[in-house]
């Protein structure tokens, strides 16, 4: 891959975007950061300390700062919070400075993964799944606005998942115009 642009990972909570993430700055070279990380060590609490405080806009609003100095930073994969794509100022933050990888999995999946995570405080409600469904239902037109690229992944290993996106980067790199990605014998749109 010939840029050194940013690569923005999106997608919901549990789908993988800091595993995969350090997998794909490994290969790529690339630094890693993870933003919910980045705020629990400048802040020196806990996400959901931050949502009890400030609740969630307060949260956005920390979110969208670290967002905008990150897009000013080459060679770095950023794992995203599941939130971030609801404010369109983010989505075009990271779609100008970088390259944004939606990470879709399947709503069973993500349940598999989160049922019983005790850390993620929109989940920490009274019918947890019912939660992710309306999540899923609110932000997936948004994950695919923002998406240059949309990798749908269910049972792939982080390595696999990553390399995945590698592929599909050297592609985009070399191209300018709207492609497409081919693998796994489905077909997915990348777009510029």
């Amino acid at each position: 891959m010939a840029s050194q642009k940013p690569v923005f990972l999106v997608g919901l909570m549990g789908s993988g975007k800091t595993t995969v993430g350090k997998k794909l700055a490994s290969q790529l070279g690339f630094h890693f950061v993870d933003i919910d990380q980045a705020l629990v060590e400048r802040t020196g609490v806990t996400i959901a300390h931050i949502f009890e405080v400030e609740g969630e806009e307060g949260f956005r609003n920390r979110e969208t700062r670290i967002l905008e100095e990150l897009c000013q930073t080459a060679t770095t994969v950023v794992s995203t919070g599941g939130g971030i794509v609801m404010r369109d100022e983010n989505i075009e933050l990271m779609r100008n400075a970088g390259t944004v990888v939606y990470l879709d999995v399947p709503e069973k999946v993500l349940w598999y993964r989160l049922k019983d995570c005790q850390h993620r405080p929109l989940l920490l409600v009274e019918n947890p799944r019912r939660k992710l469904q309306q999540l899923m239902a609110q932000r997936s037109s948004q994950y695919q606005k923002a998406a240059h690229i949309r990798i749908q992944i269910e049972s792939d290993s982080a390595a696999k998942s990553a390399r995945r996106i590698q592929q599909a980067l050297s592609w985009l790199d070399g191209n300018s115009a709207t492609k497409t990605v081919r693998d796994n014998n489905e077909t997915h749109p990348i777009s510029t």
